[in-house]
């Protein structure tokens, strides 16, 4: 089974040991691709000192380890990537940041435009979305599966699929052309209570 997974945390993460042992078991799913630290809301040294310890786990797993929103403590941790949102700094900024061959993501909501000028930018992937109701965030922007078939049909580089995604629906993200499906409530918020039982009901 190939690795189609790109978790992202909880955006709240009170606990980090706790966080620790859930986030090395659904790693060992092996269908975990990317893993995006994402919290919000709290002091930059303690997301610092939880990030170091996930680098390790990350490595053991052969899992991308992107950092959202700041290529600084990407470059710190000695991260796989950085992913940005269309608030944050530009693309070639972030380059002069972090490391050659760093993977920076661009989130690219429902727009041909800003995916195509994302690409040539010469990011490593887009993210679109969402593509179903979230808990995770409030969503301005819905996009449609055919627009996964038209970036599929127009680019060679990865495509990520973002919102509302589970494990009732993932096939028809996939199907229409997305690489990677990007989750977070459906893993970490699962009535399964367990995380990797909710992980590994996208293999199902």
């Amino acid at each position: 089974m190939s690795k189609f997974l790109y978790l992202i945390s909880p955006e709240k993460i009170t606990n980090h040991n706790k966080f620790l042992k859930k986030l090395e078991l659904v790693f060992t799913s092996n269908i975990i691709k990317f893993f995006q630290l994402r919290i919000k809301n709290q002091k930059r040294e303690r997301i610092i000192l939880l990030g170091k310890k996930i680098t390790k786990l990350t490595r053991k797993y052969k899992v991308n380890f992107i950092i959202n929103d700041d290529p600084y403590v990407a470059k710190l941790l000695n991260a796989d990537g950085c992913h940005l949102g269309q608030q944050d700094m530009s693309i070639n900024f972030a380059k002069k940041i972090l490391k050659k061959n760093s993977i920076i993501g661009i989130t690219c909501h429902n727009s041909k435009i800003l995916a195509s000028k994302a690409f040539t930018n010469k990011a490593s992937y887009v993210a679109f979305g969402a593509f179903y109701p979230t808990k995770t965030k409030k969503t301005k922007y819905k996009a449609k599966l055919r627009l996964l078939r038209w970036a599929k049909k127009n680019f060679k580089k990865p495509i990520v699929a973002i919102g509302g995604i589970n494990h009732k629906n993932y096939e028809k993200i996939l199907n229409a052309g997305a690489n990677y499906i990007a989750c977070s409530s459906s893993i970490w918020k699962s009535e399964m209570k367990n995380p990797l039982t909710a992980v590994n009901m996208f293999k199902k």
